[in-house]
């Protein structure tokens, strides 16, 4: 294979995936694949993580859009690349561009986080916020490349891009031979496209798969359909892999290459990236955390050892912070409670001694003073606690109940 031209499905093969590997030593790390005790026992066989959330760029996007840039003939690099993300891919073809000295432009939607517009540019690249959506953004630079000849750097719907994140699979051959189980999550289709050609020219026996948002799962259907199918208004908060439609290419190795498409909710998302996060001393982005989540869901369905791909680390401040509590609410680590209570000196404090009893963390309290359906004397008291546990949720709620509390929610 040449790199640079478009090619048959059928003409890539492993040792495209090999060549690409040798492209990019120097360049993209080879990430470590971490040992996960606590996944290990829920399995009841070796779990290891592939850390590509701690690649260059914080994912695994250097790797296909380095091999995509380098692959262009010099007259396209002198034309400059351009290229449509909401982070991950932007940072990647930023690198890529910066270290091939090739001028790039990456246009992000208006409300893309502000980390991610400023590591774009520090890579080099000319942001240009435009469009509310993805699909906005990706029209905007797809036009710039019409008028002014830079070549559009897909995400994952091009060949050269496929290959090059193929290399995580040989990486993961290399350094756990005896692998029986690959899990990965899916949004076009690129990374597990890749990994799928690679590690399966090799051992066909492993079993490779992938993992879907319930509200962004396109595969599903579009592997039953025999086709893509576009799902209309993806929801999500794992950015991504919220992909409305597999990629043209993509789709057909994930056919061929891919044994199963699973769906995880978003509960099992913030679980997920907690659990990475406090176990495994890892910042995981929702998408990245999705195998973690599937192996959550059902651990005894796989067969070990397991690899699962952390594929990228690269989440905003605040979505984590809200991602935390939601995940520790998922786990029946936080609760929230609205109750009413008598107005006067000292209420309050009566009402912290029984939670103080039963060990809640008080984190937030908010008052309510203000609304018809209180009486003169009642003030409406709204707490956020940190808790142990379902158990001990229950437990809390037993004991306001029993000090002769009205719990609304």
């Amino acid at each position: 294979m040449t790199f640079g031209t478009p090619h048959p499905l059928h003409r890539l093969m492993l040792d495209d995936v090999r060549g690409a590997q040798k492209m990019l030593s120097g360049v993209a790390r080879t990430t470590a694949l971490e040992g996960s005790r606590h996944l290990s026992s829920l399995v009841g066989a070796p779990v290891l993580l592939k850390c590509e959330n701690l690649q260059r760029t914080g994912s695994f996007k250097l790797r296909g859009a380095y091999v995509r840039i380098a692959g262009l003939r010099p007259e396209e690099k002198a034309a400059g690349v351009v290229a449509a993300s909401a982070g991950n891919h932007a940072q990647g073809v930023a690198l890529a561009s910066q270290l091939l000295g090739v001028r790039a432009t990456v246009f992000m939607p208006v409300g893309a986080p502000l980390p991610k517009v400023a590591a774009t540019r520090d890579y080099g690249a000319e942001v240009r916020l435009q469009g509310h959506v993805v699909d906005e953004t990706l029209a905007a630079a797809q036009e710039y490349a019409r008028e002014t000849g830079a070549v559009f750097i897909h995400p994952f719907d091009h060949p050269d891009v496929i290959v090059g994140q193929g290399t995580v699979g040989l990486e993961i051959l290399e350094q756990c031979p005896e692998v029986r189980t690959i899990v990965v999550g899916i949004g076009g289709g690129g990374l597990a496209a890749g990994i799928g050609l690679a590690v399966k020219s090799v051992r066909p026996d492993v079993r490779i798969i992938g993992v879907q948002a319930e509200g962004a799962a396109a595969y599903p259907p579009s592997l039953a359909a025999g086709h893509p199918v576009v799902v209309e208004s993806p929801v999500t908060m794992a950015d991504g892999i919220k992909v409305g439609r597999p990629g043209d290419v993509p789709f057909g190795l994930v056919q061929e290459y891919v044994d199963e498409v699973r769906t995880v909710s978003e509960d099992a998302l913030s679980s997920a990236l907690l659990l990475c996060l406090e176990r495994a001393k890892l910042v995981v982005e929702p998408a990245g955390a999705s195998p973690v989540a599937a192996l959550l869901s059902d651990p005894a369905s796989f067969r070990g050892p397991v690899v699962a791909v952390l594929s990228g680390g690269n989440v905003d401040p605040l979505l984590l912070q809200r991602i935390l509590r939601h995940g520790m609410a998922a786990a029946g680590r936080y609760l929230s409670l609205r109750l009413r209570v008598a107005d006067r000196p000292g209420a309050l404090a009566t009402l912290l001694a029984v939670l103080t009893v039963v060990d809640a963390n008080v984190l937030d309290v908010s008052h309510v003073r203000t609304d018809p359906r209180l009486g003169l004397t009642e003030v409406e008291v709204e707490l956020h606690l940190e808790t142990k546990g379902p158990e001990h949720c229950r437990e809390v709620e037993a004991a306001l109940l029993d000090a002769g509390y009205l719990v609304l929610a």
